[in-house]
């Protein structure tokens, strides 16, 4: 068997090591030593863009927010959905990521970082959701497996009811908030309707029509 070959290294703000490795032709990014993703399960966080910008996509300038950069599969998609005029922001919190992604990840997405289109905010996702104008028309969130926190406990606050009136706050009329989970979350559903956002919820797999492990893209509508 072809051994897992160690290409970078970084610490979360928590302390927690990231580490990004490849095997042949799979790249996986873990969170000491568990995996968080891998450039063969992405249909999912495909899926994510297309849902969420069922709505942007026909928009004059539409404004979206992509939170988590990943590999750049959801932001490739995002790009690909949304017309020329768009704005695509980035929100990444770990810089090493960002640095992957123009590097060694670049190619598996077609590097969308080099879109025109693409603003890359290194940083907490928070402070560009706390400004309170209503900025954006859509917002992905691809952020440590969903409601339930995982590398970064401070993600947390994402999916609480702070968190949410915050991301309401953030959004244009009509708006779209989506989120990406690698498991259900009925608490989380009903605070999205607390919110009076209008809630879709759907199981997508993660090699999309070729199988794998079942996510859940949770939907709220303004």
């Amino acid at each position: 068997m072809i051994p897992w070959e160690l290409l970078g290294e970084a610490r979360t703000p928590d302390g927690n090591a990231m580490t990004l490795t490849r095997r042949g032709s799979e790249y996986m990014i873990m969170a000491d030593g568990k995996d968080l993703m891998s450039s063969r399960m992405k249909g999912s966080e495909e899926a994510l863009a297309t849902i969420a910008c069922d709505r942007a996509r026909k928009l004059e300038r539409p404004c979206v927010l992509v939170g988590g950069l990943g590999m750049g599969f959801t932001l490739r998609s995002t790009l690909d959905v949304l017309p020329a005029d768009a704005t695509v922001v980035v929100a990444e919190l770990m810089p090493a990521v960002v640095e992957w992604n123009r590097g060694l990840l670049g190619a598996l997405a077609k590097r969308p970082l080099e879109d025109r289109r693409v603003c890359i905010e290194v940083g907490d996702i928070a402070l560009l959701l706390n400004n309170g104008h209503a900025r954006f028309d859509a917002v992905l969130l691809d952020v440590d497996n969903g409601p339930a926190a995982f590398t970064q406990t401070a993600n947390a606050g994402l999916y609480d009811n702070a968190g949410l009136a915050m991301i309401r706050a953030s959004l244009r009329p009509g708006g779209v908030l989506a989120v990406w989970s690698a498991w259900d979350d009925r608490k989380f559903e009903h605070r999205l309707r607390h919110h009076a956002f209008a809630v879709e919820t759907h199981h997508v797999r993660a090699r999309l029509k070729q199988g794998g492990p079942r996510h859940t893209i949770f939907v709220g509508r303004l």
